[in-house]
């Protein structure tokens, strides 16, 4: 059996265990949270290197890109360093070709039709190809990174600002702490509604869970939600704050989604390459090849 290990600075208490199967291999799948303790994650990294086929890394981004260019998270690379025998993913190999792929699927199987509709991506910056899709299909959207990254009231509502702000601000956050704008730890456990009118005017709010959780407002009704890493817990309380529709864009795995940087993890084991020898075509056909596609989950009538 394969084993996949995602080492995550989020909490712990989203810790979760399961067996899978993909493309004809058994998969033992653990996430492990470090409640933000750097430390405690690169220790682990270092205890299990060696033993597992591949790493996961959540709770942080290891690469954001701004236009051709890849820029390195100063933090996540120390920690990712640990692993000296087991290569280590954190999503972003994948995240831009999954997250069109979603897009287009909801578009083509006629699940939802984007354009002119109102959607709220509450952070970008690490989602380029959903940014886009979204743009390509068009929706009416709104980008959230200096809202809800850095508590500006500066909505972005085009790609070209977007473009332009990201390669200003990619070099500059990825050498500092990634909790002084992402949640990490127990900061992942609250809840402190922020720049409401923009949920509340929006049809489908798109993005990172964690983003979208700590800011999100009490009432969500007929909302559709468009993530990942997304627990039975999770959805009961979008189920509460009226949300319609939940879709992820990673499968169903135990009752729960985990997050691109262990389905990353997964690809990268069944395609036999290091990370580094993987192209994004190769990751589309990984997909097609397994069938992925994305959970769809309908919360209220």
């Amino acid at each position: 059996m394969k084993r996949v290990v995602s080492i995550s600075l989020g909490s712990s208490k989203r810790n979760g265990k399961v067996t899978e199967n993909f493309g004809g291999e058994a998969f033992s799948i653990e996430r492990i949270g470090t409640d933000g303790d750097k430390n405690k994650a690169i220790q682990l990294i270092r205890d299990l290197d060696g033993t597992v086929d591949c790493f996961g890394m959540g709770g942080t981004d290891l690469y954001i890109y701004a236009g051709n260019k890849r820029y390195t998270f100063r933090e996540s690379a120390k920690i990712a360093a640990a692993a000296k025998q087991t290569p280590i993913v954190d999503g972003s190999g994948i995240k831009n070709t999954l997250e069109r792929r979603v897009i287009n699927y909801l578009n083509e199987n006629k699940i939802f039709q984007f354009r002119d509709r109102k959607v709220l991506l509450v952070c970008a910056v690490d989602r380029f190809g959903l940014a886009k899709a979204l743009v390509d299909a068009g929706s009416d959207t709104v980008f959230g990174d200096l809202m809800f990254g850095l508590g500006l009231p500066l909505p972005i509502r085009n790609l070209r600002t977007l473009n332009f702000l990201a390669a200003i601000i990619a070099p500059v956050i990825t050498q500092l702490p990634i909790s002084l704008f992402y949640p990490t730890g127990a900061s992942q456990n609250e809840i402190k509604p922020c720049f409401t009118a923009y949920f509340e005017e929006a049809d489908v709010i798109a993005g990172d869970f964690h983003f979208i959780r700590r800011n999100m407002p009490e009432k969500l009704d007929g909302k559709m939600i468009i993530t990942n890493t997304v627990t039975q817990e999770d959805e009961l309380l979008l189920r509460q704050r009226g949300v319609r529709t939940l879709v992820t864009t990673t499968p169903e795995m135990g009752g729960r989604s985990f997050g691109t940087n262990i389905l990353e993890a997964i690809l990268v084991v069944l395609a036999g390459k290091t990370p580094a020898h993987l192209t994004t075509n190769d990751y589309d056909l990984i997909l097609n090849k397994i069938g992925i596609k994305p959970r769809i989950k309908m919360l209220r009538d």
